[in-house]
């Protein structure tokens, strides 16, 4: 049976107390990145809803539009002057 050299052993046990040291930190760090990268979908997300959001209400707006320029003016315009010719004539 052969002796490790206490050199050796001293660098292996040296890199497992850096690994075991380093640990909580990469934790940390992964957890704050995985934190950092659901805001940003959380952000992403709030600003295609609005978008969203925009176009609907476009949409809207101009279906209001066509529907008041869809009114047949000159039927107005006929039944406004009959009843100004009919008050005319009281």
């Amino acid at each position: 049976m052969s002796t490790v050299s206490p050199q050796i052993t001293d660098a292996v046990t040296q890199t497992n107390v850096k690994v075991v040291g380093e640990a909580p930190a990469m934790a940390m760090g992964t957890l704050y990145q995985a934190l950092a990268h659901s805001t940003g979908l959380m952000f992403e997300n709030s600003v295609i809803a609005q978008n969203q959001q925009n176009i609907l209400s476009q949409a809207a707006t101009t279906q209001g539009v066509m529907q008041i320029y869809s009114v047949d003016t000159i039927t107005d315009a006929i039944a406004v002057s009959q009843m100004l010719q009919a008050s005319s004539e009281t």
